[in-house]
């Protein structure tokens, strides 16, 4: 079955993930759909620096919106926002330095972005690594789940109360076409028993968690917008980095940055009234989170048990002050 997966995902992705596959499915935008005011918006990008992220905060600046730059690393994120803003000529442009992977920072900067500023309208998660080895921090989380899964769960939890005192407010979540080819595995959420360790498909398990937790909170919290989508496959620093081989074969295929961003944005400031909740989206529409026949659906238990188990985790490393 998985063989039958891999090989199903992968023509799909040949068809659709590709740039010919952006370009077929750019026919059918609403060329208006991005014509919005949202200079009185405040909008934050973890992973801002580089690739689909740093597309999203330079189109999100040019249209004057207040955009919150969050990276890991100060020096490439100060040049990513100094770049941004005097492309722009926005000097609504701010960075801040976190490292997704470490729960208390995490937490440190929800209280600290909480208590400093009045207002975030779109939080959109971005940020994400894939690490090809199987990397335990001191407190026992492996690097991709820490990251990916549990870094964005506290954040987002966090920031909600945040979220809710504005209007409108969204959360996106930038998941991955990967996570079709897996089935949620509540058992071993942090890899212990794969053996031996695939970085691609440790990254897939936490981008099928991605999208679990959207769905559960959109039915959670009605009054916002929650979202997961699949940028494509994009030529990102990222995936030069996580996936050579790959990018090395598929370059000339390959979407652009702002290709990928697109869908990211659109979610992000064009009309949402009319679009489903918790939806997982592909190019402006929302679509299967599952392939035919892969048999790849969790059960609803699976799915509370995963949630249950992820604000269990983020508990752990809660300080007594984030307490709201």
């Amino acid at each position: 079955m998985t063989f039958y997966r891999n090989v199903v995902w992968f023509a799909k992705g040949l068809r659709e993930y590709t740039k010919n596959g952006y370009i077929a499915a750019e026919k059918s935008f609403d060329p208006k759909a991005l014509d919005v005011d949202v200079s009185s918006r405040t909008f934050m990008i973890t992973g801002a620096n580089s690739g689909i992220g740093k597309d999203t905060a330079a189109f999100l600046a040019k249209k004057g919106a207040t955009v919150h730059m969050v990276c890991r690393s100060e020096t490439r994120g100060e040049e990513a926002r100094k770049e941004i803003s005097e492309s722009s000529g926005n000097d609504k442009v701010i960075l801040h330095i976190l490292d997704m992977s470490k729960p208390r920072m995490v937490w440190e900067f929800v209280d600290k972005f909480s208590s400093a500023n009045e207002a975030l309208h779109v939080l959109i998660n971005n940020a994400g690594c894939m690490v090809n080895t199987r990397e335990v921090d001191e407190d026992g989380l492996e690097k991709n789940f820490a990251t990916n899964t549990l870094g964005t769960y506290i954040l987002t939890s966090g920031l909600m109360p945040l979220l809710l005192k504005n209007e409108a407010p969204r959360v996106i979540t930038v998941s991955s076409g990967g996570m079709l080819v897996m089935k949620l595995d509540i058992k071993d959420l942090q890899f212990e028993k794969m053996n031996p360790f695939d970085g691609t498909m440790a990254y897939a398990q936490n981008k099928r968690q991605q999208v679990i937790m959207t769905e559960k909170w959109a039915e959670k919290h009605k009054e916002i917008l929650f979202s997961s989508m699949h940028p494509g496959w994009a030529d990102t620093p990222a995936v030069q980095t996580s996936m050579p081989g790959f990018h090395r074969k598929m370059k000339d295929r390959l979407r652009t940055c702002a290709q990928g961003a697109d869908t990211i944005i659109w979610l992000s400031v064009a009309d949402m009234s009319k679009e489903p909740r918790g939806a997982f989206y592909q190019d402006r529409k929302p679509v299967s989170t599952h392939l035919p026949l892969a048999w790849s659906k969790a059960s609803d238990g699976d799915k509370n048990e995963l949630m249950t188990k992820l604000e269990d985790l983020a508990s752990k490393f809660k300080p007594d002050s984030s307490a709201n």
